[in-house]
């Protein structure tokens, strides 16, 4: 049985790092899928493809799994910088603005 361990990126749509911050374990399927040839759905016979453990960090994932006998891959995520504008948003409706805002 293997795993894939990993940090999820953040949500595309959304700005903020909700569920960005733990460590995932996935279990990597050992079959492929199968289509199903009357509603098209795709299936597997492999459980074990539907559990996600999350861990507070790397160690713990790691942990788990030594414990468990999971032969387990590790990716480190590509850490960025946060993208915040000086200012940001509200200072679109400040007070203290000296120009008029305008489409």
């Amino acid at each position: 049985m293997s795993a894939r361990i990993y940090r999820p990126a953040r949500n595309a749509m959304q700005s903020g790092t909700a569920k960005s911050k733990q460590w995932v374990l996935d279990f990597v399927s050992d079959t492929a899928r199968e289509v199903d040839p009357l509603m098209g759905w795709t299936s597997n016979a492999d459980t074990q493809a539907q559990v996600r453990l999350s861990f507070a960090t790397r160690e713990d994932a790691l942990e788990y799994a030594r414990a468990h006998g999971i032969d387990a891959v590790v990716q480190d995520p590509q850490s960025r910088k946060a993208n915040i504008r000086p200012g940001g948003y509200g200072e679109n409706f400040a007070t203290s603005r000296r120009q008029v805002w305008t489409h």
